[in-house]
């Protein structure tokens, strides 16, 4: 009976000095970022080797805290296929968040897809006119893609890890919103709580934070 006591103690003793699984490299190229939301987490790999300048922005505003406290507010779901579409993100109309405007990097130059899990840049009229709001594909959305005259959006990267947590937030609850957001607005916004990287060195912009000091945005 003691035996078998001390060599379960032994076993025990084993399971519990053995280290902890190591997350898995990311492919040269790629940066990790995680967005830690009241829904759970969603992990993604950037594509800084072929969307070098989009990346580039979406890790200012992720290094300089610019996402905490904003929200997923828009889902944008098929009207014949409502479990495909995508979400979006971002600072929304937050002036005091926001970077100078982005100038686009188009599918035709990079060679990325708006596939099923693509995170890409949203922007409004001007297509160099990006900033911190962002998009995640739910399904394949080839018309986001740039062709012929129309320059589409920038893809720049892929969810790896969380996408059952995008398609739940594309299944909330809208309404609300105007134009091609009609309808569209998320009723109970969910939460980025934190943005952070999970690989390479933070470089903040060092850039003035008003949000954080109580500031009203601009009207």
């Amino acid at each position: 009976m003691l035996r078998r006591v001390f060599v379960a103690g032994l076993a025990l003793l084993a399971v519990s000095a053995a280290p902890a699984p190591q997350q898995p490299r990311p492919a040269p190229g790629q940066v990790r970022v995680r967005l830690v939301t009241s829904m759970g987490a969603i992990t993604l790999a950037l594509d800084a080797k072929r969307a070098p300048k989009t990346v580039a922005n979406f890790l200012a505003y992720v290094d300089d805290g610019r996402l905490e406290g904003t929200d997923f507010y828009r889902t944008a779901r098929r009207k014949t296929e409502p479990t495909r579409g995508f979400i979006q993100g971002g600072v929304g109309t937050d002036a005091r968040r926001m970077l100078d405007p982005l100038p686009l990097e188009p599918t035709s130059k990079t060679g990325l897809k708006h596939l099923n899990g693509t995170i890409s840049m949203a922007h409004g009229p001007n297509p160099n006119s990006a900033n911190g709001n962002f998009s995640i594909m739910v399904g394949d959305n080839p018309g986001l893609d740039a062709r012929g005259q129309n320059l589409g959006f920038a893809a720049f990267g892929q969810v790896v890890g969380g996408m059952d947590v995008v398609q739940r937030i594309l299944a909330l609850p809208s309404g609300g919103g105007r134009d091609v957001m009609k309808g569209q607005m998320i009723l109970k916004p969910v939460t980025i709580v934190r943005a952070e990287r999970l690989d390479g060195v933070a470089k903040p912009t060092g850039r003035v934070k008003p949000w954080l000091l109580g500031l009203k945005p601009a009207t």
